[in-house]
């Protein structure tokens, strides 16, 4: 027996349900995706983060959004909600929304067991067509690891991996340093614990 066909939205369907919606849903290719809740460990990095980097980039032109701002990737009609997003200059708009961006020069995703797989792979290969992007963050919440990835030439990305809480997340596309001990400040991790990804339980 053939199954019944899933119901495929627009955009403009989509953003509608959104503004009454209890939860935040993705949007690609016509299909929305619930996402799903926060752990404690993931609210507090991304509240330790938003912080410093509110700190970090003082009255400059770039500023941080987090939570309910929603992404648009274009060329791809995938609309999201990254955990945190800088915009420097003015944040450019999709059409027919007010909040929903379309130029973030700096991602984060703080990673759940959930979407790892999904973030650091097929979500990835999503963002690199914001022209925009220059920085592509990923935060583990079990441990003090850190991947920044970084735009080169062409279609080349680079990776840079944090580990220890007496580092700094080096961005210089925002000319700012992120003390990882803060970041992680009161995240709570199993005993014994390794900062080390090779050598935690």
């Amino acid at each position: 027996m053939s199954q019944a066909a899933q119901k495929l939205y627009t955009p403009a369907e989509y953003l509608a349900l959104e503004e009454t919606a209890k939860y935040k849903s993705e949007y690609y290719r016509g299909k929305i995706y619930a996402m799903a809740g926060a752990s404690l460990n993931h609210n507090r990095i991304t509240r330790n983060l938003t912080g410093l980097l509110f700190a970090a980039l003082g009255g400059g032109n770039c500023e941080t959004f987090a939570g309910d701002m929603r992404l648009l990737i274009e060329v791809e009609g995938l609309y999201t909600y990254p955990d945190v997003m800088v915009v420097c200059g003015n944040p450019v708009l999709a059409p027919n929304s007010d909040s929903t961006i379309t130029n973030p020069l700096v991602i984060f995703e703080v990673l759940s067991d959930s979407t790892s797989e999904y973030d650091r792979t097929d979500k990835f290969d999503l963002y690199k067509k914001i022209p925009a992007l220059q920085n592509y963050v990923l935060l583990d919440q079990h441990r003090a690891y850190i991947q920044c990835y970084r735009r080169g030439e062409g279609r080349i990305w680079s990776v840079e991996t944090y580990h220890l809480l007496d580092e700094n997340l080096n961005l210089p596309t925002l000319d700012i340093e992120l003390s990882l001990k803060v970041i992680y400040e009161r995240v709570e991790w199993p005993t014994p614990y390794s900062t080390h990804p090779e050598q935690s339980n």
